[in-house]
């Protein structure tokens, strides 16, 4: 937490009355990262360390050769949705070493946001599958990295994602874009919830002969 100033320890605990965990996952190099630091309204915290050689041939750098840091636990940071609601936003680590720390960063997660490479949408999968295990509501975001351009029927046909499933663009670098990312889950949230709340419809006993 050496990254965190005194000022904002005091403002992380004392300024919100529901603080609601969002987990940005995906592939290696697709922007979790820098979709945290462009729209944390703190300096976010985060664990990024410089990629060595050690690492060669273990991470899968196909697409993202240029990747000269990478995180290694999680990021963190936070926005305010209003003066009582904040959302605490933690980025999960794309190397598929770190992936046994998916499972401890859903847990208690309201959402997720699966973000995604739409130059390498395979390495998306596992992020979705963990999630749907999970039960935990997801919007997908496709990243602007200027590749090959793909239809949102395309995409959600490669990622075999539900209807329901909000599909998204956005640049991650630019802060009212990832506001937007999470604008829409918020949004998504929310009619999960009202559709979890609606009573079920019991069947109409048949008449006796």
């Amino acid at each position: 937490m050496d990254s965190v100033t005194s000022e904002q320890r005091r403002t992380l605990h004392s300024t919100a009355d529901n603080g609601l965990k969002i987990v940005v996952v995906g592939g290696f190099g697709v922007g979790k990262t820098t979709l945290v630091r462009s729209v944390s309204e703190i300096r976010p915290l985060n664990t990024e360390e410089t990629m060595t050689q050690a690492g060669e041939g273990v991470d899968d750098t196909v697409g993202v050769a240029a990747k000269t840091a990478t995180t290694v636990a999680f990021d963190f940071g936070r926005i305010s949705l209003d003066a009582h609601n904040v959302l605490y936003l933690f980025g999960a680590p794309g190397q598929e070493r770190f992936w046994f720390l998916w499972d401890r960063l859903f847990s208690g997660t309201l959402g997720a946001v699966v973000l995604v490479d739409t130059r390498r949408l395979a390495d998306s999968w596992y992020a979705i599958d963990r999630l749907e295990h999970h039960g935990t509501p997801f919007v997908v975001a496709c990243n602007d990295f200027g590749g090959p351009a793909h239809t949102p029927a395309q995409i959600r046909e490669a990622l075999d994602l539900a209807d329901e499933v909000p599909l998204v663009f956005c640049d991650a670098r630019s802060r009212e874009s990832s506001k937007q990312v999470l604008i829409s889950l918020v949004e998504h949230l929310r009619t999960v919830v009202a559709a979890a709340s609606q009573p079920t419809p019991h069947p109409i006993p048949e008449p006796a002969p």
